[in-house]
């Protein structure tokens, strides 16, 4: 959590409080960004025009909401806009895994098709219920802190929650049935 007092400071012109600010939000922004961009690379672009909007625009803010709120907002109005001008690509990353014998292999490799499928299904949602799964679930962000960074009505941010999990169950019940992916 930010001090309320590092954020007067850097409002003030405190150069040393700003690059203090950012570096304690850095990681909360990309991981923002990576949950909802899926792809490390727009994440990195997007975390680093977010903190550089957070600079130019610092004393923009006001204390009407939370910082983070403030924050997070900057960051999903970024990575919406990076959605929407993206063209659709395939991803080939893979991801390393390393097996030592204090680890359970048959578990390890279930929770990582696990977790797979989850972002895959989060990946197939609407962009606005995406955006509220992310914030809910992933930032652990209440449904009052949702509906301010959105800025939407409370009922609005309910209604999008309720949605995505039926989807998300429904994709993910075709998962398990071994239904197609992509």
């Amino acid at each position: 959590m930010v001090a309320p007092e590092l954020v007067r400071k850097a409002q003030a012109g405190d150069r040393d409080a700003l690059i203090t600010l950012l570096r304690e939000i850095e990681s909360h922004v990309y991981r923002t960004a990576y949950y909802i961009l899926n792809n490390e690379q727009d994440a990195l672009d997007a975390s680093q025009e977010a903190l550089l909007r957070i600079y130019t625009k610092i004393n923009s803010y006001e204390e009407k909401a939370l910082f983070k709120t403030w924050v997070q907002r900057i960051v999903t109005n970024i990575c919406i806009d990076k959605f929407r001008k993206a063209k659709p690509t395939v991803s080939i990353d893979e991801h390393e895994m390393t097996f030592t014998a204090e680890h359970n292999v048959e578990h390890e490799i279930m929770t990582g098709y696990l977790a797979k499928d989850i972002r895959e299904a989060i990946d197939k949602l609407p962009e606005h219920h995406r955006s509220v799964v992310v914030l809910r679930y992933l930032q652990d962000f209440s449904y009052h802190e949702i509906a301010e960074s959105l800025n939407l009505p409370l009922n609005t941010v309910k209604s999008y929650l309720f949605r995505a999990r039926q989807q998300l169950q429904s994709l993910l019940q075709d998962y398990q049935k071994g239904g197609v992916r992509g």
